[in-house]
């Protein structure tokens, strides 16, 4: 769940005005819910953190939220911790792409890259109250990947699946 000062913070540094930042704050911490229990209603249950589902604002605010990963990966690869793909000549270096609430990483097959991605998500988590959920994750490697890099960097992740694939979207070498 996302916690909201984490997304008050990044409303703030992407310099939305004070006044939208009260309206959103406002948004999100109006809401509260009763629930039925033996046919009596019990509450009012005032939650603390997280983006409701069918809020028509959510999808907007939980992508404004991501821009805190994309802004930690896009730092990681300037400073050479981390090195995206091309996925053509010319093309840019792609270090991760967001889709609705999945998120693709992209970086070379190596332990101090994949523990760098592992720092970052950490990160995030800690700011953000968003946590990667690695048993539904899934590593994908290039062809060319030694399978002791592969070992290695599930260890690194505590992942157990494996896909093998182009590489478009994979660790690589």
């Amino acid at each position: 769940m996302i916690e909201w000062e984490y997304v008050k913070k990044v409303l703030s540094r992407m310099g939305f005005h004070d006044r939208w930042l009260k309206w959103m704050t406002m948004c999100m911490e109006s809401v509260n819910y009763q629930v039925l229990v033996n046919d009596e209603k019990v509450g009012p249950i005032i939650p603390k953190r997280g983006l409701r589902q069918g809020d028509p604002l959510s999808p907007y605010l939980f992508i404004i939220c991501a821009e805190g990963l994309s802004a930690l990966l896009k730092r990681a690869e300037a400073k050479g911790d981390i090195h995206g793909i091309k996925v053509c000549r010319g093309a840019p270096l792609l270090t991760h792409l967001l889709f609705a609430d999945d998120c693709f990483l992209f970086c070379r097959a190596t332990i101090r890259e994949s523990t760098k991605i592992k720092e970052i998500l950490q990160a995030y988590e800690a700011v953000s109250g968003q946590a990667i959920n690695f048993q539904k994750s899934e590593i994908f490697f290039s062809k060319n990947t030694l399978e002791v890099d592969r070992e290695a960097i599930k260890v690194c992740f505590r992942l157990q699946i494996q896909w093998e694939v182009g590489s478009i979207l994979a660790c690589h070498k």
